[in-house]
């Protein structure tokens, strides 16, 4: 989220509404203080400014996710809504580096209004405030898992109403299946509130710190995690960025063909693992040409039987250049046989139909796509339904058809920016006459006797 004074004045109007709102509930709670534990209060929300101002870092740029609302969901348990208001209120006082005091308003005030919200659901399901007792077991679980239920939805129509308010500033849009992951770790790490408050019966405030550690610990392991992909995306781009550099005019191609080849693999319900093994393929699916000479590559006119040859022997030469790669799994199929064709006539190894891997025959589709809806140094770019046309008459021959359909309803629903290449600053000098994943322009090869 941008400054206050960048936003739009929906922006700003629902942003003063929602402090406005906190506000209330947090004036109205201070009627409650004489009935609420501060040495509770003040241990809580110690914790939950303790790991709001230590979040973790997502994959989507800029985004994070803070276990501190476990916190927030033992307030909730140990000194009811007015209590969980407050200690979720302390998001303001969050000391992580570089937060804007914009960003730490709206936490402390939507926060606030969660905690609250949690509350009251925790009451109307038949939970009781308080310390839990053994008898409370496991009947507490219900009114719960109702305040967990409350917080995180809140939490997120609140979050997810002010980026919508904001679209533009920033120009950040999180994919949905990262905010199903959101969704999920957030609903996962809810139940270390109930740990806080089933042990603060037995020895109280030290319960805090008995699940602090677990907590960091979660956190840690989730860090590493994320780290450790944005490690591999960085790998993945070095790779496709030395691959573009033999021709200008495939610049940004591997990020096309892994996103299109992403729209064809979320169309057919292809799980998260695949998911991403996909669009790891689709990066690297021309890494192969690191190995051909690049005098092959971008030669005008018709190339000889040793250069085509050449040319075939890029999807093996990919795998061999990736091989090594161990989180790239089904990724390496992808690599291999993306040139091969439906009917039997595609190389390396002329597989057809089901023997072609299923990544291969969602590559092949999402790479001849790309190749006609982008500009070439022989041509310019195609328009989506010529290029759709074309797709759909070698549908069974070149390509799956079951493949090219989902794609084309995937293109129906989230549509396609068409791709354009600006002329180059410095003349290119070496340009192919034509591209090899282009269908309707096949390469044309002499033989040399």
């Amino acid at each position: 989220m941008a400054a206050l004074r960048e936003l739009p004045w929906p922006a700003k109007v629902y942003f003063v509404v929602l402090i406005g709102a906190a506000g209330v509930l947090l004036a109205r709670s201070g009627l409650a203080y004489d009935r609420l534990e501060w040495s509770t209060l003040l241990v809580l929300a110690l914790l939950f400014l303790v790991c709001e101002s230590v979040p973790t870092l997502l994959s989507v740029r800029q985004a994070a996710v803070s276990v501190s609302y476990s916190a927030a969901l033992a307030a909730v348990v140990l000194v009811g809504p007015q209590g969980a208001a407050l200690v979720a209120a302390t998001a303001v006082l969050s000391v992580r580096p570089g937060l804007p005091m914009v960003k730490r308003l709206f936490n402390g005030a939507q926060f606030a209004v969660c905690g609250y919200a949690a509350g009251l659901a925790y009451n109307w399901a038949g939970g009781t405030v308080g310390l839990p007792q053994k008898t409370d077991f496991p009947e507490i679980i219900l009114p719960y898992g109702a305040a967990t239920g409350a917080f995180v939805a809140i939490n997120f129509v609140l979050t997810a109403l002010i980026l919508a308010l904001a679209e533009g500033v920033g120009k950040r849009q999180v994919p949905v299946r990262n905010m199903v992951q959101f969704l999920v770790s957030y609903c996962g790490y809810a139940t270390f509130g109930l740990l806080i408050a089933g042990l603060w019966a037995t020895v109280q405030s030290i319960s805090a710190v008995l699940v602090l550690l677990p907590l960091f610990v979660a956190r840690w392991a989730f860090g590493q995690y994320h780290a450790q992909q944005r490690s591999y995306e960085a790998t993945i781009a070095a790779l496709c960025q030395a691959v573009e550099t033999k021709d200008y005019y495939t610049r940004g191609h591997c990020t096309r063909v892994s996103l299109a080849s992403s729209m064809i693999a979320e169309e057919i319900r292809m799980g998260t693992e695949r998911l991403n093994a996909i669009r790891y393929a689709g990066m690297l699916h021309d890494v192969g040409k690191l190995g051909v000479p690049t005098k092959v590559l971008q030669k005008d006119g018709v190339l000889t039987e040793e250069e085509f040859a050449a040319i075939q022997l890029h999807p093996m030469r990919g795998l061999e250049i990736v091989r090594g790669i161990d989180f790239l799994d089904e990724a390496f199929a992808g690599i291999m046989h993306h040139h091969e064709k439906y009917d039997g006539r595609g190389y390396p190894m002329g597989l057809a139909g089901a023997e072609i891997p299923e990544f291969a025959r969602i590559i092949a589709v999402a790479d001849a796509f790309d190749s006609m809806t982008s500009d070439r140094s022989y041509r310019k770019a195609k328009p989506i339904t010529d290029a759709i046309g074309e797709l759909r008459k070698n549908a069974g021959t070149q390509f799956d058809p079951v493949m090219v359909s989902a794609f084309i309803r995937a293109l129906d629903r989230v549509g396609w920016q068409p791709r354009t290449m600006p002329e180059p600053a410095e003349p290119v000098r070496e340009m192919a006459a034509k591209d090899h994943d282009d269908p309707t322009t096949p390469i044309q090869v002499v033989s040399e006797r």
